[in-house]
């Protein structure tokens, strides 16, 4: 809800050049906020960067009365600054420099690691998002070193995040500062937001803000979606590829006055081609239908702002066998989804940044869902509150205090064996959790930054607990940041919800009595280099992170190859990660990045302390990127080398030989696109896999799939055969036109 704050501040608040601080926002052209852009006072080397709201504050300087404010590719702004400048200031950039008749474009930034904040966390702006096909948040994160997207099993679609070596569970998904996409919607929920409806992604690395509740345990992702104050009036993108699927996206804002606006997203998603390469008799990847709507709507007016929106989806997967057969093994996962929101904000205090806002969200998600004869149906209804105040004591002391409620509901039935004569299990399980925050951020200079929080919940399940949470940055100088970080989340687990996609094998589920409460402390710290060189900027950073479990819901399929168990952890549980990460720009409209992870997780299965399955050991990128002058071509690639790892225990087999490997190597994947740019759109054209890697038998014994061997979880790598191919088409019309 920060950024909903500071946005609001940026539009509506006013003070005096008599105040301590000069505050403002940059923007460019199209009303994105710039990152990392330079403001300085004018013949002098003071100066600060904008943060990840494209926000900036900067003390006033005796020897200067002007402001400049720059940004590579932009041209650069001076402003006057004197006891009438009505703040805080709002300033535009815009890319290109004139000269005679040849223009020169600038080109956005992609993936910006935040110099200003105290959290370490990167923007994936939506010049980054076009970089690759990104047709849903799933696919988003192709160029991103840090998050890892991959398939769950090889018939449902499912598809899971990992971040700092552990599953998108201990990741807090949130879409525009509200948590969302929590139960029965994670397995399927990086497919539920369209490409084209984002305007940027931000993911935040190890322990957070405790602003937005306790779960974020490896870190947090948010999702901003486009604004109708600063999006295109028309946008609209076509795709298709060579594996049967076709999307259709478009959204439309209209300004009806000054103080209010509406926007609309549609999107139709069509893979009815199921196809069988590897000819197990197994379809390769679910075919899937579905159609997702969206309205939100935006009031500002002097001290006040509304946001408000609904949203709907229906989708409808299926998969399995695919010859005609008597009785044949099919899944169906149909899944119907409504969510709702409601933003409140009001200025108390300008001059104290003084605010307090209401935040209300609800969703309901309906699943119905069949593995052959298994059966499972979950009706999950969630609501959330918060209300939130924030102040500065002055320019060095910052408090922010709020109180939160939220409910969930999970009405299941559900039969886990291929027993039609075995009546379902009727299971309805509801928690509350009420909680209030203090939060402090404390600034005595420049250099130096610390920020504390600590959470105190009660929930109706697991009772009383408490968050603490603290951060601090030190500018070493303007090359150099150095952050640290140390605090523990909790998450309550829902282990059919989460893992139902699980049922498309034949292992037995096996889930204990009493689970906890999940309960991790995450300990981390980075350094981040700004360095000059040839005239221009080599960006490099580090960072460690260990993660530690105290209580933690173990899914182990070690202990018996035909069986998946739930229970409490006895043991030990952690996950250590390193990452380095460099970019530079060697010459004009090219850039290359190059990133490289170690990943050290380890859980005690059945009193063994052992490496965690289906996890890679490392994992390193090559991403290069050409603008041609005037922005007419664009040339992507990237490479992943992603690490080996081990696989779950395995069975012997009649003849000796084993189920699969003890362990699977390392393999790379390349992708590829060309973009050309047109004044009200673009063309692109794409390929993924082009080294053509492909897991050999991702379905275990797929010609008997109610035998007691069958199993579609043993996934590491790509399941589809060869390379993908893809072309599609953007459309955009401006509002400055």
């Amino acid at each position: 809800m920060k950024k909903y704050i500071a946005l609001l501040l940026v539009f509506m608040a006013t003070g005096s050049y008599a105040q301590q601080l000069v505050t403002g926002t940059v923007f460019d052209t199209d009303g994105e906020r710039v990152i990392g852009a330079s403001v300085t006072w004018k013949n002098s080397t003071v100066g600060t960067t904008t943060d990840v709201d494209g926000k900036f504050e900067i003390k006033p300087h005796k020897g200067s009365k002007e402001l400049t404010v720059s940004f590579i590719g932009y041209e650069p702004v001076t402003l006057a600054i004197n006891s009438q400048t009505k703040l805080p200031l709002d300033i535009k950039l815009k890319p290109g420099i004139e000269l005679k008749e040849v223009q020169v474009t600038g080109r956005k930034m992609g993936l910006i690691q935040n110099r200003a904040g105290v959290l370490n966390s990167q923007t994936i702006s939506s010049t980054e998002l076009l970089r690759a096909a990104c047709c849903n948040l799933g696919e988003s994160f192709e160029t991103n070193p840090s998050v890892d997207v991959s398939y769950s099993d090889a018939a449902t679609g499912a598809r899971q995040i990992k971040l700092l070596g552990l599953s998108g569970t201990y990741v807090q998904m949130l879409t525009e500062n509200i948590p969302n996409f929590r139960g029965a919607a994670s397995p399927y929920g990086l497919g539920y937001i369209p490409g084209p409806w984002m305007q940027s992604i931000q993911v935040s690395k190890g322990t957070s803000s405790v602003k937005n509740g306790y779960e974020a345990i490896t870190g947090q992702i948010n999702v901003e979606y486009k604004k109708p104050q600063t999006a295109d009036i028309v946008s609209a993108n076509l795709y298709g590829n060579s594996m049967g699927r076709f999307e259709a996206n478009a959204d439309a804002s209209v300004l009806l006055n000054k103080n209010l606006s509406t926007m609309v997203f549609a999107h139709y998603e069509n893979e009815t081609d199921e196809q069988d390469d590897n000819h197990d008799g197994f379809s390769d990847s679910p075919s899937m239908k579905q159609y997702n709507l969206q309205n939100r709507w935006e009031y500002h007016k002097g001290n006040y702002m509304f946001h408000a929106g609904i949203k709907g989806l229906s989708e409808k997967r299926a998969s399995g066998q695919m010859h005609d057969m008597d009785n044949p093994y099919r899944i169906g996962i149909n899944t119907d989804r409504v969510e709702l929101f409601a933003k409140n904000a009001f200025i108390l205090n300008p001059e104290k940044n003084s605010s307090i806002a209401l935040i209300l969200s609800g969703s309901v998600h309906n699943q119905d869902s069949y593995f052959g004869r298994k059966l499972y149906d979950v009706n999950q209804n969630n609501g959330y509150a918060s209300l939130l105040f924030e102040t500065d004591f002055t320019s060095k002391h910052n408090l922010s205090t709020g109180l939160s409620l939220n409910y969930d509901s999970y009405d299941q039935s559900y039969r886990l064996t291929h027993n039609i004569n075995q009546s379902k299990t009727d299971d309805f399980i509801k928690e509350a959790v009420s909680g209030a925050y203090a939060q402090y951020t404390y600034k005595p200079s420049d250099k130096w930054t610390f920020m504390a929080g600590l959470r105190g919940d009660y929930s109706s399940q697991y009772g009383f607990f408490l968050t603490p949470r603290a951060h601090i940055k030190y500018n070493m100088n303007e090359y150099v940041n150095l952050r640290a970080s140390a605090g523990k989340g909790y998450r309550a687990p829902h282990v059919l919800a989460e893992n139902n996609f699980l049922l498309a094998s034949s292992r037995s589920v096996n889930i204990a009595d009493n689970l906890d409460q999940e309960e991790a402390w995450n300990y981390g710290a980075s350094a981040s280099f700004y360095l000059p060189i040839a005239g221009k900027t080599l960006n490099i950073n580090t960072e460690y992170y260990y993660t530690e479990f105290t209580k933690q819901v173990v899914t182990d399929m070690d202990s018996d190859p035909h069986a998946v168990s739930f229970y409490n952890l006895n043991g030990e549980s952690y996950a250590k990660n390193f990452q380095i990460e460099a970019s530079y720009p060697f010459f004009k409209g090219f850039t290359l990045t190059a990133a490289y992870r170690m990943t050290d997780a380890k859980t005690t299965y059945n009193g063994i302390l052992r490496e965690k399955p289906l996890t890679g050991k490392y994992k390193g990128l090559i991403t290069a990127s050409y603008q041609t002058p005037l922005k007419i071509w664009q040339f992507d690639t990237t490479l992943q080398l992603n690490g080996g790892g081990r696989m779950p225990t395995p069975y012997t087999n009649e003849d000796g030989s084993l189920s699969w490997g003890n362990r699977y190597k390392g393999f790379p994947q390349l992708s590829a696109q060309i973009t050309r740019f047109f004044r009200f759109g673009s063309i692109y054209l794409g390929a993924e896999n082009l080294t053509g890697f492909t897991q050999k038998s991702p379905i275990i014994d797929a010609s008997n799939p109610y035998g007691n061997n069958f199993d579609s979880t043993m996934i590491w790598g790509p399941v589809q055969h060869g390379a993908k191919y893809y072309l599609g088409v953007r459309f955009n019309l401006p509002k400055d036109i």
